[in-house]
């Protein structure tokens, strides 16, 4: 009788500790393994990790199930955070104009000294970052910040690399433990911590920190869960040459020791070859990984542990904790690490919602204030206020690239090659302002731009950017390889703009642009085929003003031959002006002036969808134009002003008079399939309408046909390969005009142009 009860007192007394390592991507394995144990009533006491076990194991700690987990990490978001992809609805294009051909951006900070630092670049951690901050700060919150009256108390390693010290960490913020436990060096920047130190990833000095738990808690039974590599208490002799060819972390990096889990512990070591550490999609395998490790030592486990937990009530005691968190209320932002005034700017990018804020709200201002790589090392804290009754918001940051630099470029099969260089300047007081200028040198295209921008944060960020352009395009000699016709190529047409454009995004990935300018537009052309090199061409001048309204939603994954994503944009424009018109040798009529008035309104829309898994992708693409422009002195003048239908990147570097009219529709489809790698099979087909279009008189005057003119069949068909400094691309097209039918071209680098003054 009087073992018995002994028998059963030590098994109530018994307490087990959990030791989850690192091991990248493999930490999911862990989930699996959390699952059998909670399945099967082993008690998990303490739980104690290292870089992706620290995730798992504060997860489980803030009151999370491991069916949560597992949950949690199935979501495409959760392949964002780790991988550093930015969403498409986590960026803005408040910031951004349309796409440059800049292949490279090289950021410097250049303080009053003249002292240059240029900024790395890692992985991107603001979706990490925020993620941690919203998910764990309840629980954080409830336990007061000490980690031992967590869900299960909880103890979380970093290292710090100076002095070459393993951090043991047990209080403060649970997102700053883990995120700290999770910088690897080389691939995470690591945060600085409110004490000034920058830490580390744990498993650097103990990637299987089982001294650890019985230093802090001094369990009765450790189960020890190893998802990276195991150090050896002699040479492996018959097994060193599979070592050698399926790790790379004896290279340096702490590994296990398979029996540091004592005695009476279970050590278990899911099979992960062929897994990666950076293989986090695969979470249904890994986790079926952990599943089957510890189903293998099941038997043990019960063995050894024979106390037992009730699921249920398990359960209720979780669910206990996580009513017991303050309520999600949001009461004050603060930002930090930059000047007085700088702090202010960014902190209004964070819009109150009545006296509070919602954490919804707390994340848009936080991807604003990131999506302007004015800043860097963005990092938020939420930390429970008692004597506000809510969470404050806390965001480090600081200052990083006033100076920018970009340089692109297109080699092209035709005369098309083309430099592209621009810079950018900005400072940051009350408001954040921008100089910038870039210019682009070629045969076909040149052109340059300045502009100084005004940033004014608020409820609804805007911006006042007065902006100078100029254009240039000589069509002449780049047609296809196939011919070309001289009339089409006699044609050189410049533009340009002074204004100001006033913008503001109310939303993620859309954009507001009121747009008033000043234009003159010089065009030189020919009206017959046959011409001599002396041959004085006809010359029109347009000049006057423009105002223009447009919505602008941009989500595509690539500036030029995306994949995924949409775009959609709607402009409508009002345009005044006096055309005056100088007659050369290849006229029929002589120079007049007269003045012209329209609205146009064009939208454009394009959408990617993905198939068998993003293996594949097709898309739709629609255009529609309705303008009230009227002819100009002849059918050729009114040509070089009408609007354009591009939908290639090629149609722009050919002058194609059905491709030019006031008013048109067009729809198409787009279809891309990965053939090796980067190489992608990209298929177009488009078909437009021109509704009312221009005809050529005998006297060469433009008039306006009747009705809609025949559908106009526009393909190509190619391979196009990513490469660091723009696409690699190579296609054979089809365009319905007599000046360009068939053709092959090529190119690398982005073909892109500055849109013209009345674009």
């Amino acid at each position: 009788m009087g073992l018995g009860w002994l028998l059963a007192f030590s098994a109530q007394a018994q307490r087990v500790g959990v030791v989850l390592s690192g091991g990248g991507a493999k930490g999911i394995a862990h989930v699996g393994v959390l699952k059998v144990l909670e399945k099967n009533g082993i008690p998990i006491d303490y739980i104690i990790g290292t870089s992706m076990g620290s995730i798992v194991g504060a997860l489980y700690a803030a009151g999370y199930s491991p069916r949560e987990m597992e949950q949690l990490m199935l979501r495409p978001d959760f392949q964002n955070w780790v991988s550093g992809k930015l969403t498409e609805d986590k960026t803005f294009n408040y910031l951004t104009a349309e796409p440059s051909p800049s292949a490279l951006r090289v950021g410097v900070a250049l303080d009053s000294t003249f002292r240059a630092r240029v900024s790395t670049n890692l992985v991107n951690d603001l979706n990490l970052n925020f993620a941690l901050a919203r998910t764990l700060a309840p629980a954080a919150a409830q336990a007061n910040y000490d980690f031992d009256k967590l869900f299960v108390p909880f103890r979380c390693l970093a290292a710090e690399v100076f002095t070459r010290k393993q951090v043991i960490q047990k209080s403060g913020s649970l997102a700053d433990a883990v995120r700290n436990s999770m910088t690897v060096p080389l691939a995470f920047r690591p945060i600085r911590n409110p004490d000034g130190r920058y830490l580390f990833d744990g498993g650097i000095y103990n990637n299987f920190p089982t001294d650890v738990m019985r230093k802090e808690f001094a369990p009765d039974v450790i189960i020890g869960v190893n998802v990276g590599d195991v150090a050896y208490k002699k040479y492996p002799f018959e097994k060193d040459d599979d070592l050698l060819t399926g790790t790379l972390l004896f290279l340096g990096a702490n590994v296990a020791d398979t029996s540091s889990v004592g005695k009476n512990g279970i050590f278990i070591q899911p099979d992960l070859e062929g897994f990666g550490g950076t293989d986090f999609d695969r979470v249904n395998a890994l986790i079926a990984k952990g599943d089957t490790a510890t189903q293998r030592q099941l038997e043990l486990l019960r063995k050894r542990i024979p106390r037992r937990v009730d699921t249920l009530e398990l359960q209720k005691r979780r669910q206990a904790f996580q009513a017991g968190a303050p309520a999600p209320r949001f009461v004050q932002v603060r930002v930090q690490g930059l000047r007085p005034e700088q702090n202010a700017y960014a902190q209004q990018f964070f819009r109150r919602s009545g006296s509070t804020y919602t954490i919804d709200g707390l994340e848009e201002g936080y991807f604003r204030l990131a999506s302007d790589d004015f800043f860097r090392n963005i990092y938020p804290r939420l930390k429970f206020d008692p004597a506000q009754n809510g969470y404050v918001l806390s965001v480090d940051a600081r200052q990083n690239n006033n100076v920018s630099a970009e340089v692109g470029f297109v080699l092209s099969n035709r005369p098309l090659d083309n430099l592209y260089v621009g810079l950018e300047y900005r400072y940051l007081r009350r408001l954040l302002y921008t100089a910038a200028a870039n210019v682009s040198l070629g045969r076909f295209y040149n052109g340059a731009q300045g502009s100084f921008r005004v940033n004014v944060p608020g409820r609804l960020p805007f911006y006042v950017e007065p902006t100078i352009t100029y254009n240039r395009w000589d069509y002449q000699n780049t047609s296809g390889l196939l011919g070309r016709d001289v009339l089409s190529t006699q044609v050189r047409q410049q533009d340009t703009k002074i204004g100001a454009q006033i913008g503001a995004s109310p939303n993620y990935r859309s954009r507001i642009v009121l747009d008033v300018g000043a234009f003159y537009l010089s065009d030189d052309y020919a009206n017959v085929r046959e011409i001599t090199s002396s041959t004085r061409l006809d010359k029109t001048n347009f000049r006057g003003g423009t105002a223009a309204l447009q919505f602008a939603r941009n989500s595509l994954n690539r500036k030029q031959y995306a994949t995924r994503g949409k775009r959609s944009v709607l402009t409508l424009r009002g345009v005044t002006g006096s055309e005056d018109y100088r007659a050369g040798d290849t006229s029929l009529q002589e120079g007049l002036s007269q003045n012209h008035q329209w609205v146009q309104l064009r939208g454009t829309l394009e959408k990617y969808f993905s198939l068998k898994g993003d293996k594949h992708s097709w898309g739709y693409y629609a255009e529609v134009v309705a303008s009230t422009q009227g002819v100009f002195a002849n059918y050729r003048s009114s040509l070089t002003t009408a609007p354009v239908f591009a939908p290639l990147p090629d149609s722009r570097t050919s002058f194609m008079d059905n491709y030019r009219s006031p008013r048109y529709t067009a729809v198409g489809l787009r279809y891309v399939l990965p053939v090796l790698g980067r190489l992608e099979w990209r298929n177009e087909v488009f078909t437009h309408v021109n509704y009312r279009p221009l005809r050529q008189t005998d006297e060469q005057r433009a008039v306006k046909s009747n009705g809609f003119e025949r559908p106009r069949l526009t393909a190509s068909s190619g391979l196009v390969f990513q490469t660091p400094v723009g696409p690699l691309a190579v296609h054979a097209l089809f365009y319905d005009d007599p000046s360009r039918r068939f053709s092959v071209y090529g190119h690398l680098g982005y073909l892109l142009f500055r849109s013209r003054a009345l674009e």
